[in-house]
């Protein structure tokens, strides 16, 4: 899978997240707790943008900002409806000092 760079590990501390651009793929990039998790930025309930909800640091939850469905960041799985449907996640690592995603080519 291809890489993306997201940023030095410096400017994600826990508590923090940041959206990155994969061509057409958008990707939500969290820290929760010093670990760190990467989502699709897309609703399985209606195609919209979950990345750009609110989220709670201490639950690694992210709600959908249209209708409110709830999924977990570190597995994609919903946690309440309307979704049904699990968003995918990529693996993250640290290298060199960098935050890295790993994203469907």
């Amino acid at each position: 899978m291809p890489e993306l760079e997201v940023c030095p590990l410096a400017e994600l501390p826990p508590g923090t997240m940041r959206i990155v651009s994969a061509g057409t793929l958008d990707v939500g990039v969290y820290n929760c707790g010093g670990e760190l998790y990467a989502l699709e930025d897309r609703c399985s309930h209606d195609d919209g943008p979950l990345c750009e909800g609110d989220w709670e640091p201490g639950e690694c939850v992210v709600t959908c900002p249209r209708h409110g469905a709830r999924f977990d960041i570190a597995s994609g799985r919903p946690l309440s409806l309307p979704a049904y449907l699990p968003v995918d996640t990529y693996p993250v690592s640290v290298r060199d000092g960098t935050v890295v995603v790993e994203v469907p080519g």
